[in-house]
């Protein structure tokens, strides 16, 4: 297995440590007056649930754990458990909601992630690395404004506050990169609802087959 430093971990790996497997749920790079930089990284025990902070220095090795990836289609959230539904075989998962942390807002129904399994076991999901919302709040936009030039608060459809440019208006689509949680683009408002529509009926046409063939 790989080992990589403390400046490399990065949400969404899985690392080896304290002789059990765990998943970084947030990671805050820290420059400090005096001594060197560190990463606060906010780690989750895959099996336990256990949650743990660490400090790591940016020349520390920490082992890096290969997982097998599997393309996987969320279906619903139950009890606090997400379903998901593999997108050859149709079999269905569960795995618990606070696995992804703050970027739980951003799963949306019918998206596709990818789950990592452990001999067999189902432990880890990574979200895409982009994905688009809409803007339910934020200020008018000023007329004439086209740059880039200042950022304002926006509130999105999943309830998460981030800073977009001055240009945006309140009810347009987005691009959020779901490691930083920061604007990245606008989107096209046509291509996104096709997008979003195909998908939707793509799961339940899915979950349609995979109800039939359990009844055979």
């Amino acid at each position: 297995m790989p080992k990589i430093n403390g400046n490399e971990i990065r949400p969404g790996n899985v690392l080896e440590h304290n002789d059990g497997l765990w998943a970084v749920v947030k990671v805050d790079h820290i420059k400090p007056g005096k001594g060197g930089a560190f990463a606060q990284v906010e780690l989750r025990n895959l099996r336990s649930g256990t949650k743990l902070n660490e400090r790591f220095r940016s020349a520390d090795k920490v082992q890096r754990v290969r997982l097998e990836q599997k393309d996987q289609q969320f279906l619903y959230e139950r009890d606090g458990m997400l379903v998901f539904m593999d997108t050859e075989t149709y079999e269905q998962i569960e795995l618990h909601a606070d696995l992804l942390g703050e970027r739980r807002p951003f799963l949306q129904d019918g998206m596709t992630i990818i789950v990592e399994f452990y001999e067999a076991e189902a432990l880890n999901a990574t979200l895409p690395q982009k994905v688009t919302c809409q803007v339910v709040e934020t200020e008018p936009v000023v007329k004439g404004q086209t740059v880039v030039s200042s950022f304002k608060p926006a509130v999105l459809d999943n309830g998460i506050k981030v800073m977009v440019p001055s240009f945006i208006a309140q009810d347009e689509m987005i691009v959020v990169n779901t490691e930083s949680m920061e604007y990245s683009e606008r989107a096209w408002r046509c291509v996104v609802r096709f997008i979003q529509l195909s998908a939707a009926i793509w799961v339940k046409f899915k979950t349609s087959v995979s109800c039939s063939n359990r009844l055979l």
